[in-house]
């Protein structure tokens, strides 16, 4: 019996991704979304979380690449092919954290604009003046505090590329360049890339704190 209810919830799970996925299916999926009782409210906080975790889960591979990249750096013998492929995994990996990132971040912004013009329509539909007041006030607060949030998961996402692009070029260059001297020359690069990554990481545990605090005042409200 529990093993056909998960099954059943997987399948729904699957299928409202599914909608959400398609070209011009936005509506649909917020619609099939709140028949379930589910509204933009919580899919903008359960949006949030996502990015928040893409964001942790980014910030623990770009620390595990630079040090498998210092390693590697420190080259003192074994495979050459070993450690270019090292790399190469490393760098694959860090691509595909930061992608997740992006689409993550993205998935917030467009919950967000659907979630405010929404608001801001329905406030028109109000007889009661206060209640109507208390409303644009409380979509004037949650607006105020997204600004806030995205300003911080977008220079977290801006700090992404320095990274990735120095990673890329060791591995390009290690690729037709796979020798000692060549691995020893790539040690002048790496006080930059430590450099880019330690901003990069302060940066996105800055929009890690920012996304709970987001997530605690839209819970709390």
């Amino acid at each position: 019996m529990k093993k056909r209810i998960l099954q059943n919830r997987l399948h729904l799970a699957v299928v409202i991704t599914a909608i959400w996925l398609l070209p011009g299916c936005e509506s649909t999926y917020y619609k099939t979304m709140e028949t379930m009782g589910y509204h933009k409210r919580d899919i903008m906080v359960d949006r949030v979380s996502e990015a928040r975790d893409a964001q942790e889960e980014a910030k623990e591979q770009f620390e595990s690449a630079l040090e498998k990249f210092s390693k590697v750096l420190g080259f003192k013998g074994g495979s050459l092919q070993e450690k270019y492929d090292q790399l190469k995994d490393e760098y694959e990996k860090s691509d595909a954290k930061a992608a997740a990132v992006r689409s993550r971040i993205a998935a917030v912004e467009d919950v967000a604009e659907d979630l405010f013009a929404e608001w801001q329509a329905e406030l028109n539909q109000y007889t009661s003046s206060n209640l109507k007041q208390s409303s644009a006030r409380k979509l004037r607060e949650t607006q105020k505090k997204y600004a806030q949030l995205i300003g911080t998961m977008k220079r977290a996402e801006g700090k992404i590329d320095p990274v990735l692009s120095a990673f890329r070029d060791q591995v390009l260059y290690l690729k037709h360049n796979l020798n000692a001297q060549a691995i020893a020359s790539l040690q002048s690069e790496l006080t930059s890339i430590e450099t880019d990554v330690a901003r990069l990481i302060k940066e996105m545990e800055t929009s890690i704190k920012e996304a709970n605090a987001f997530i605690s005042s839209m819970e709390k409200s």
